[in-house]
């Protein structure tokens, strides 16, 4: 069930049988460092995913090394090029805009509504990390739903440590919901390292498993998903992002309310309850 019309050079993608997709980073030889073409590559699948119903649960991880140390900085110094490198003027962002500053302010526009479609996609994303996950990398960490981790891993707020501010794609915003302020604050203001273990015991983290077993333990999780309704699915994840930001219990009640009805009205709801009642699994067909 692979995508065949894809031809990406950054990352990997797999649509398997049973609706886990898995997105995988590879650029190795980068410890996964974010290019301008994986950032144009991740936008290209998480629009694609964003209107497949055939992908319930998606899986995020990285090849070699490590997750993701980041954005890539050699490439970044091209935004304060007077002139754009031969082969890079594809990229909307440095295409006849000369002003550094305008092109540092569009990339960054763009990079973070990858954020934004990690949250706005309807799949639950399990993010699988090993080695570092730093900068850019761990924005999409915490973006994700569910993190499993190696003990090695290593969580790094880098933009604090190269002179940038440490409020970077998203991770003021997610890192204090996930684990408190006052933790958080200490390692946006720090760019200290957090391995996984601690990542663990503060609630960053779900579960730890060792390096072979990383990808193992994900479909595992994926699993405990897939077996749910997939509506239900869908407007779980609308609730918890929505929760996030809600004004009152009031308005996230009417929501989940609205919620309620609708999966209820829906074949779901018929499925699982002849596997209740059966003692099986239930069986929901892709779309």
């Amino acid at each position: 069930m692979n995508c065949l019309n894809f031809d990406f050079k950054t990352i990997k993608f797999e649509l398997r049988e049973d609706g886990i997709g898995i997105i995988s980073l590879n650029r190795p030889e980068k410890l996964n460092a974010i290019s301008f073409q994986m950032e144009e590559e991740l936008h290209e699948i998480l629009d694609y995913l964003d209107t497949n119903l055939n992908c319930r649960v998606l899986i995020l991880r990285g090849e070699g090394k490590a997750f993701s140390a980041g954005t890539d900085l050699q490439e970044g110094l091209i935004l304060n090029a007077r002139k754009v490198k031969e082969g890079y003027e594809k990229y909307f962002h440095l295409n006849n805009i000369s002003e550094p500053i305008k092109r540092k302010i569009y990339h960054q526009w763009r990079i973070t509504d990858i954020i934004t479609k990690f949250r706005k996609i309807h799949q639950p994303i399990i993010a699988l990390v090993h080695g570092a996950a730093a900068g850019g990398g761990l924005g999409m960490i915490l973006a994700s739903d569910i993190r499993i981790a190696t003990e090695n891993a290593r969580f790094i707020n880098a933009s604090i440590n190269i002179g940038l501010t440490g409020a970077d794609m998203g991770c003021s915003y997610f890192l204090p919901r996930l684990i408190g302020m006052a933790r958080a604050s200490e390692i946006l203001y720090t760019g200290r390292e957090v391995n996984g273990k601690e990542a663990c015991e503060i609630g960053l983290v779900n579960q730890l498993t060792s390096k072979d077993e990383l990808l193992d333990e994900g479909i595992k999780f994926a699993f405990k998903m897939i077996n749910k309704s997939p509506l239900g699915l869908r407007l779980t994840k609308k609730a918890i992002n929505l929760s996030l930001d809600t004004p009152s219990l009031d308005t996230i009640l009417q929501f989940e309310n609205s919620s309620i009805v609708l999966t209820f009205s829906s074949d779901d709801v018929k499925e699982a309850s002849k596997a209740f009642f059966s003692k099986k699994e239930p069986n929901y067909p892709l779309k």
